[in-house]
């Protein structure tokens, strides 16, 4: 297969080496000091293109691809609330491919059906509240992160007493904190921790009178959001339109 590398940091290197290791060839790589290479044959000759940049330059770099009809893999967050629904009308209108995921990791979508199926089990036990908290590294741009956004909603549509998530506590990277995670009652808080070179830590805490329940995960490097891309990237060579990591991984 064929791949562009649109965003060249610690992430598209990782990337970049698994893809050669699965027996992929790297056809273009494209970052902030060489935009004009989108026009190039190299990109257009590309099966997919896999997109790790910024929420500022996603959307952009999605209609860059799309003009060439290269399809797409992104884990960029933070520009869904803006251009969500004009993306997903290329996707199912305009016959365009993304294949976007807040988290490429397959610990992370274990994690994810681990989360819906207890979700669905405390639906039944009204006595316990649910909070979250999410670790990332200073550069981290987006608070709370989309792993953190996906895992609330996924708890929203399966817990009947809550309606929506909000920013709770938030510690920043030069160590000032601000805002609370008390929250309404139908309201899901989403602390948010910046420190250090942390590739990612989620945990989904229930807490009653009684006790309290915690599942967590925590990666060790971005290797595994890595795989999971180049994965993705396979998965939608053969498929089109907008795709997911509930596409790929079937559980």
């Amino acid at each position: 297969m064929k791949i562009a590398l649109i965003g060249y940091g610690k992430m598209g290197r990782m990337i970049e080496q698994i893809a050669l290791d699965r027996g992929h060839e790297i056809v273009c790589k494209i970052d902030v000091d060489n935009p004009q290479d989108f026009d190039s044959p190299e990109f257009a000759s590309a099966d997919v293109a896999i997109e790790f940049t910024n929420p500022t330059a996603a959307y952009g770099n999605y209609l860059k691809a799309f003009e060439h009809n290269v399809k797409v893999v992104s884990g960029s967050t933070g520009w869904m609330q803006t251009h969500g629904k004009e993306i997903e009308r290329l996707c199912t209108e305009g016959g365009k491919t993304l294949f976007w995921a807040s988290n490429f990791s397959i610990g992370v979508a274990i994690f994810s059906a681990v989360n819906r199926y207890l979700a669905k089990i405390m639906n039944g036990f009204p006595q316990y509240d649910v909070e979250m908290e999410e670790t990332h590294h200073v550069h981290k741009l987006d608070a709370p992160s989309g792993t953190a956004i996906t895992l609330a909603e996924e708890l929203i549509s399966n817990l009947d007493r809550k309606e929506n998530w909000v920013k709770g506590h938030q510690t920043n990277a030069d160590g000032s904190e601000e805002g609370s995670n008390d929250a309404a009652e139908n309201e899901v808080p989403i602390a948010s921790i910046r420190r250090g070179e942390v590739p990612g830590i989620h945990s989904i805490r229930y807490d009653s009178e009684a006790d309290s329940i915690t599942i967590t995960h925590d990666a060790h490097s971005r290797k595994g959001f890595a795989l999971g891309a180049v994965l993705a990237a396979e998965y939608t060579k053969e498929h089109s339109g907008l795709l997911t990591t509930s596409d790929l991984f079937k559980f």
